[in-house]
């Protein structure tokens, strides 16, 4: 179902609310004539990783350093991330349909167990025993994180985006995971994702942002018969339709076809999936170690591509800027990194990724209309105040 005349209505406050803006801002005509694909952001990369446990921390690095030097980043608050500049977030969920599968973590136990001094409770609010999905990056292991349950984090975007309605959309990675990674000792064995447990999982971002709050596949199909078929046909939203709105891309290809059991095209669904490109649910697709050729053959097709700056801190520890400056030239709208402009690296160098004037979006170095500025792009601003109720 195309959903074209509400963004139509949107276009026209849009456009109201320009012409009330200070005369720095992007003319209304910015916003009709760019589209979402068309822009460039910096993402991060595990958004909600607040970092290692002191106890932890110190046995990785007696036992572990490699795994240590790769888990050695942390991000702050997601609302202090988009204040920040950040436009594309990444959140790794756990189901736990029962609630208490990850309350009790074998860490703190190793820790004691080694005869250091044990770690703070990692749960104090016993959020953990309740029922939903839970955010974390290895269980056991690697549990602390900025926001929890997923719910949670999910409603501290939306606050974050109801008092700064003008912002460029914000995109949010959802990771699902489902593996017991190599260790040492035997992890806690996590629950699969199956088309319910997928159901599940819209059903709570439904439960948090309303429809005209977000852009879902749906809308960007229209009346096109496959989504790929609409994406090669520019029919991604303008940023004009697209502001103060929240995108959810999947970042797993391997969990493609089951959320697409029973929702051909994605028909129905809310996440836009890490597609093959060529699939009818050929959208979104990552190139996180991609090469600049070949994400530029991606980019002009239509795809939404994400791709990695940096990973497991390598380049920061020693100020390696090639990989980094190779993507922001690439048309890549998505850059994942560990270090945003306001998170440079703790190592000499500093190690960061930003764009000139510190912008929070940019036009597209590959796709750039003619039409586009990078002066008002994102037009978040200072925070509205504003009541609960308009905030709900």
């Amino acid at each position: 179902m195309s959903i074209t005349p509400t963004w139509r209505r949107g276009v026209a406050v849009a456009t109201v609310l320009a012409l009330a803006a200070p005369a720095c801002a992007a003319a209304a005509s910015d916003d009709d004539s760019v589209r979402i694909n068309e822009i460039q952001m910096i993402g991060t990369h595990n958004s909600y990783h607040a970092g290692l446990t002191p106890g932890v921390a110190t046995l990785l690095q007696q036992k572990a350093p490699v795994v240590f030097a790769g888990l050695d980043y942390q991000h702050p608050d997601l609302a202090a991330q988009l204040s920040s500049g950040v436009r594309q977030v990444e959140l790794d969920i756990y189901a736990d349909a029962a609630g208490g599968r990850y309350a009790q973590p074998k860490g703190p136990l190793l820790v004691t167990a080694a005869g250091l001094p044990a770690d703070p409770d990692p749960d104090p609010q016993n959020l953990m025993l309740k029922p939903g999905f839970k955010v974390m990056h290895i269980q056991d292991i690697d549990y602390v994180s900025n926001c929890q349950p997923f719910v949670a984090c999910l409603a501290r975007i939306r606050a974050w985006s109801k008092a700064h309605p003008r912002h460029a959309p914000i995109f949010i990675l959802i990771e699902t995971k489902q593996d017991v990674p190599k260790a040492p000792i035997p992890l806690t064995e996590p629950e699969k994702f199956t088309p319910a447990v997928f159901d599940a999982l819209d059903a709570e971002i439904r439960s948090v942002f309303k429809p005209n709050e977000m852009i879902v596949p749906d809308q960007v199909r229209g009346h096109f018969t496959t989504l790929e078929a609409a994406v090669k046909a520019k029919r991604w939203p303008t940023l004009g339709q697209a502001r103060g709105k929240v995108v959810f891309l999947m970042d797993q290809r391997a969990v493609g076809p089951v959320y697409l059991d029973g929702h051909p095209s994605l028909k129905g669904r809310v996440i836009f999936t890490n597609a093959e490109p060529g699939q009818p649910d050929a959208a979104f697709t990552e190139q996180n170690d991609g090469t600049p050729d070949a994400i530029d053959t991606l980019v002009r097709q239509g795809y939404l591509v994400r791709t990695r700056t940096d990973s497991d801190t390598k380049e920061a520890r020693t100020n390696d800027t090639s990989r980094r400056d190779l993507v922001m030239a690439s048309g890549a709208q998505f850059l994942s990194t560990d270090y945003p402009p306001a998170e440079p690296a703790k190592w000499p160098g500093g190690y960061a990724v930003r764009f000139a004037g510190a912008a929070p979006v940019r036009c597209n170095p590959v796709l750039r209309p003619v039409r586009c500025r990078d002066e008002g792009l994102d037009q978040a601003g200072p925070p509205l105040k504003q009541s609960a109720a308009a905030a709900r």
